[in-house]
């Protein structure tokens, strides 16, 4: 039912090519998707490839990153990140998990992504928003990230792991939000293991 409720759902995450996605998942983290698609424009109009981000000088990328939550932090990780693309993959993100994960800044969330989105592998990446919803509408009963994303990898179909991947963060964006979640509107709470122990008791 949530496919059907977000057959548009997506990567909200704007980008021309697998060198801008991966930088910019990286500066996803902690951090909104339309904060991370505001700063873009300037930093890949001074920085288009690995080459020249590698080069680039980390202040001048704090400055054009200080909206974003840990700028300092993600500015070293990407110029690091760059530079390894640039002498290692000819600037552009390898399509294999492990390498992925081995480079700067790069977890395990970022590769799923990555090989989901830039290279079109069936991946089940779990952000906060997966891991919440997942866990709170009964897809899994797990405490940490990992054994969510093993959890799900093992309940949803394997075609569908992308797609599932993205309504989850679609529904936990717009529906099922960390602080006030809209059980009232929600398709799926005849179904949610939150909603029925959300509900007012009769009687």
């Amino acid at each position: 039912m949530l496919l059907a409720a977000y057959p548009d759902a997506g990567c909200a995450l704007i980008h021309e090519n697998i060198f801008e996605l991966i930088v910019k998942v990286v500066l996803s983290a902690q951090t909104t998707d339309k904060s991370v698609n505001a700063v873009s424009p300037e930093l890949f109009g001074r920085y288009p490839d690995a080459i020249s981000l590698a080069a680039a000088d980390e202040e001048d990328l704090q400055r054009i990153l200080k909206r974003l939550g840990m700028y300092r932090t993600k500015a070293k990780n990407i110029k690091a990140l760059a530079a390894v693309l640039a002498s290692d993959y000819g600037g552009v993100a390898p399509c294999d998990y492990d390498a992925l994960t081995a480079l700067p800044g790069v977890g395990r969330k970022t590769a799923n992504v990555v090989l989901a989105v830039g290279f079109g592998q069936q991946r089940i990446a779990v952000d906060t928003h997966v891991f919440r919803v997942a866990n709170r509408i009964g897809l899994c009963d797990e405490k940490d990230v990992l054994k969510t994303e093993m959890a799900l990898m093992k309940k949803l179909p394997k075609t569908r792991l992308t797609e599932a991947h993205h309504s989850l963060i679609f529904h936990g964006r717009g529906c099922c939000r960390a602080r006030r979640s809209s059980c009232e509107i929600c398709v799926i709470s005849g179904y949610c293991i939150y909603a029925a122990r959300s509900a007012p008791q009769k009687g």
